[in-house]
């Protein structure tokens, strides 16, 4: 398979969906998986229509089982870079400011696990399995763990890191990785649900919220009330601020122009 058509980007309505295509080896992630996520994340965020992003992986046995670490696969460390590209496209993510979905179908371990921690919400179905197994073989979820840790309980991180052991789509949601369990063939529809509800609503007011929530995230609570003071006001001088107030009045549906 052609390295351009390892990661597939597809347009469906609002939605850009990324799909990592390498079933045959459980999607793992290679130098140009990478690049094809973040390409998929930098069209969306250049795109006014897209509303929603979808990060999944083709097939029902995986969504990504961590990194390909077979020889010649392509996924190595070039220590003479101060930054690498695993932890670049963590960056990208979480400097989009298009909401993002994580559709797990399948097996989610090691880097898996930080495409996973790094989209703003996350269906999985109850068949999935999920793991930090790097300790296994020699080395710690590093990178995964600057997203994960403001998102599970330390305790369960530990466990989790420590044992390398894996653990059921129940306890994932339980602790927070989650927002749905659903039976593996209601998987699509929960989807398509979940971006139903977020691209009808305005484009404007999720992309600065987003973008303020971000900010908001290394703030006191002083710095962070005194920033939303300033965004509420800036966010109230939108045209799609000004649409939605006047469609509430007049009791209609708003047209969102996203500006």
């Amino acid at each position: 398979m052609s390295d351009e058509n390892l990661v597939l980007h597809e347009k469906r309505g609002h939605a850009i969906w990324i799909t990592i295509n390498r079933p045959d080896k459980r999607n793992a992630l290679n130098a140009s998986v990478i690049a094809g996520i973040v390409e998929g994340y930098r069209r969306a965020q250049d795109d006014d229509d897209v509303r929603v992003i979808v990060l999944t992986g083709t097939g029902t046995k995986a969504f990504c089982a961590g990194a390909d670490l077979q020889p010649g696969a392509g996924f190595a460390f070039n220590l003479a870079k101060p930054n690498l590209d695993y932890a670049d496209m963590l960056r990208t993510a979480q400097n989009s400011t298009k909401p993002s979905i994580c559709r797990v179908n399948g097996v989610c371990m090691a880097g898996g696990m930080g495409l996973l921690c790094m989209t703003d919400m996350a269906i999985a179905g109850s068949d999935v399995v999920f793991g930090l197994p790097e300790v296994k073989v020699g080395v710690f979820p590093m990178q995964v763990l600057s997203l994960m840790q403001s998102m599970v309980p330390p305790r369960l991180v530990r466990e989790w890191c420590f044992t390398g052991e894996p653990f059921d789509a129940a306890r994932a949601k339980e602790a927070g990785l989650l927002n749905y369990v659903v039976p593996p063939g209601d998987l699509d529809a929960k989807v398509e649900w979940l971006i139903g509800c977020i691209a009808d609503k305005s484009p404007t007011a999720i992309r600065r919220g987003k973008y303020a929530m971000r900010a908001l995230a290394s703030m006191s609570f002083d710095e962070g009330i005194a920033y939303m003071e300033s965004q509420i006001g800036l966010l109230a001088m939108t045209q799609d601020a000004k649409e939605g107030m006047a469609a509430f009045a007049e009791k209609r549906k708003p047209v969102w122009t996203g500006r």
